[in-house]
């Protein structure tokens, strides 16, 4: 029988994925928590993430963005598809690394900022403790990364010595003079976990446009604003957050475009890891492009679309994008991929084991001089 779906991780690196998964959600609720807690109303906290100037009570400073109930679901999401032993391999790796990606990318500029240390209400030890929840999701992204890169190189690659084949049919022992594996018509070859033609296709388009359209705002920022004054908006220049762990919009922009971008290719390429990174990619660029349309909405933009700048124009044509193809690619790439090559007694026919046993067609005839013992 094939061990295909255990040589992926140990007992114990799943045991240590789950926990690192699980210090990556515990943390990131209990920020959510404490913004709960500090916040007027609990309606409060949702206005500030949809992107209203609202002020936190206690005079203290709001410390997460709407992205942080994501990842939080995101690592909640990894760790279920890791504990789940019947998921596909290559489906799994893409999860841990799809989450790895998306908290080095969206909190390595809390490292740095040093918009966090103008936000009023923000003493020495929130910013500490922001500081530190960043460098221990960092750590555990990369540790995430490392293990699943360690146990993709240890199932091997094809082509490789020593490596096997993912898309291997399952070893079968027999006695008997040939095994033929029958393959039902129309049946789609290929690893498990793999995405089928359509969804695969829909999500790289849906994706790609998306990501094409980020870019071609921040490019637009760059040439507007010049190299220098775009470089302190990227990296957090004063007022380029609102939140202790909110990345500056211009990060955050320039990050979903790479994302999307990436699970685009994946897509096209029909890879299995295509499909959580499609679905990660889909579900940030969803959140993105409501915020920025509801900030939009409340701020009277839509009504004098017209005679706003081609930059303002381009950014809501951005955003409304993100909004209608996130959704969609993400619920293109949660179709079920290809499922795992099974050795079903039906599938699989055996001869030569008894005189005179009929042939399957396409067989190969058996030996004209039988060995001995036969």
């Amino acid at each position: 029988m094939s061990t295909e779906r255990d040589s992926f991780l140990t007992n114990g690196m799943r045991r240590t994925t789950t926990w690192l998964c699980l210090l990556l959600a515990l943390t990131g609720a209990g920020w959510i928590v404490r913004d709960l807690v500090v916040a007027g109303q609990a309606a409060d906290l949702w206005r500030h993430w949809s992107g209203a100037a609202v002020r936190p009570g206690r005079g203290t400073v709001w410390a997460t963005s709407a992205l942080d109930p994501l990842l939080v679901l995101g690592a909640l999401g990894a760790a279920a598809v890791v504990r789940r032993r019947a998921s596909a391999p290559a489906v799994a790796a893409g999860a841990l690394c799809s989450l790895a990606a998306g908290v080095v990318l969206l909190r390595l500029p809390v490292l740095w900022t040093p918009a966090a240390d103008r936000l009023p209400g923000a003493d020495d030890g929130l910013l500490t403790w922001a500081w530190a929840t960043a460098a221990a999701q960092f750590v555990a992204a990369a540790l995430l990364r490392g293990v699943a890169a360690g146990a993709v190189r240890r199932r091997g690659h094809p082509g490789r010595p020593g490596g096997r084949r993912t898309d291997a049919l399952p070893e079968v022992a027999s006695s008997a003079y040939g095994v033929v594996h029958a393959v039902p018509y129309g049946a789609d070859p290929g690893p498990a976990g793999r995405p089928y033609k359509g969804p695969a296709a829909l999500a790289g388009v849906l994706l790609g446009a998306a990501g094409l359209a980020l870019t071609a705002r921040e490019i637009h920022h760059w040439v507007r604003l010049g190299g220098p004054a775009y470089g302190r908006r990227l990296t957090g220049g004063t007022g380029a957050v609102r939140a202790l762990l909110e990345p500056p919009a211009d990060w955050e922009t320039a990050v979903l475009a790479v994302l999307a971008l990436a699970a685009a290719t994946a897509a096209f390429r029909r890879a299995a890891r295509a499909r959580p990174a499609a679905v990660a990619a889909g579900a940030l660029l969803t959140v993105h492009g409501v915020v920025a349309l509801a900030l939009a909405g409340r701020a009277g933009t839509f009504g004098r679309l017209a005679v706003l700048p081609a930059g303002t124009q381009l950014g809501l044509g951005a955003a409304a994008l993100a909004a209608t193809a996130g959704p969609l690619a993400l619920i293109a790439a949660a179709r079920p991929g290809l499922p795992p090559p099974a050795a079903a007694p039906d599938e699989l026919l055996a001869y030569g084991s008894a005189p005179g046993e009929a042939r399957p067609p396409h067989a190969p005839p058996p030996p004209t001089t039988l060995p001995p013992g036969w």
